[in-house]
């Protein structure tokens, strides 16, 4: 099994794949995979970035079972994820026996994203201090070969729709710009599964269902999720927020019957009265979406006694915000994240 990067597919090869997929075995994958991986990476060190989602775990816990120590994983903490997620993941990847370098750098992500409120600005902004800040981390390993990434046949199939002509869809890129700046090789170990296959080979290696079950989430995180300018304050208002709702999802059994799900605070204010006094402040939304691989979404009808109960206790819980909305666009036309 080559897992060095060999570009786009060939036609021939997403064909292939296609009827692979009924005949899919999860033990048989693990089993030849670890085997090949132990092959082909010998003694070399290996550098994944994890995100905290599916696809780089299972890949981090693939690669530990063929190499051990030899993987170096590095996760950062950007100031834009949610409430406690540093922490909850550092643990759970340490609980899988990872070696795992954690870096706090959210002073650095907020610094350079204050006074920025386009949303494609926002993303290039974040997607260059996430390489820059694990290229500094990266360069502090010694004897690094290969560089691990979470790619999936998903994203190997928009790579190859996208350079058909008049074929409008993404190239795939998992950390931009990585491999020519550090000259690594690269290891792609889930690069042929979809995303079911994905969680049936994290069960096979023993993974927690909760990891495996995560929800999808962008990677520029909650800065994309403060519509407008992103500051540490309206982050805190929205980690809380978001807590509360997906918190609640748990408890009412909810959260694994929905493919994803996030709180918007929206560039809004409006009047609102607390404790008899008028109040001007933030208005938030919940968008909830059912959908296979992204690329279409589906509202979600969540019952109404749920929603307003969530949104009594988010007003009340959270302050700064005195207005909830249920996002109920489907995509296309709208997109599932607002920016």
């Amino acid at each position: 099994m080559d897992n060095r990067y060999f570009g786009v597919p060939t036609a021939a090869l997403v064909e292939q794949k296609e009827r692979e997929r009924n005949s899919f075995n999860p033990a048989t994958y693990v089993s030849e995979t670890v085997a090949a991986l132990k092959t082909g990476l010998g003694q070399d060190k290996v550098v994944l970035g994890l995100s905290g989602g599916v696809d780089s775990s299972v890949s981090a816990v693939l690669l530990h079972r063929a190499i051990g120590a030899n993987l170096h994983c590095i996760f950062v903490d950007t100031g834009l994820m949610r409430k406690n997620e540093y922490e909850e993941v550092i643990g759970s990847y340490k609980g899988l026996g990872l070696n795992v370098i954690g870096v706090r750098a959210g002073d650095k992500f907020l610094g350079d994203l204050a006074g920025v409120t386009d949303p494609e600005q926002k993303r290039k902004i974040i997607g260059r201090d996430f390489i820059e800040v694990f290229d500094e981390e990266a360069q502090k390993l010694h004897s690094i070969k290969w560089l691990a990434q979470g790619t999936i046949y998903p994203d190997i199939a928009e790579s190859f729709a996208a350079h058909k002509p008049g074929v409008a869809v993404k190239s795939h890129h998992n950390v931009g710009g990585l491999p020519e700046k550090m000259n690594l090789s690269i290891v792609e170990p889930l690069r042929m599964l979809f995303k079911d296959e994905v969680r049936r080979v994290g069960r096979e290696l023993g993974m927690s269902s909760e990891m495996l079950g995560r929800h999808p989430f962008p990677g520029p995180g909650l800065g994309i999720r403060v519509l407008g300018e992103v500051t540490p304050g309206r982050i805190a208002i929205l980690q809380e927020a978001d807590k509360i709702f997906i918190d609640a999802l748990r408890a009412e059994g909810l959260y694994n019957k929905v493919w994803q799900a996030g709180v918007m605070l929206l560039p809004v204010q409006s009047v609102g009265v607390e404790n008899g006094a008028r109040t001007y402040e933030n208005a938030v939304a919940l968008r909830v979406v059912n959908s296979v691989d992204a690329m279409t979404a589906t509202v979600v009808h969540l019952p109404w006694e749920f929603l307003a109960r969530v949104s009594t206790d988010i007003m009340n819980g959270v302050k700064g915000v005195n207005r909830v909305t249920y996002d109920i666009s489907a995509k296309p036309p709208a997109t599932i994240e607002w920016e």
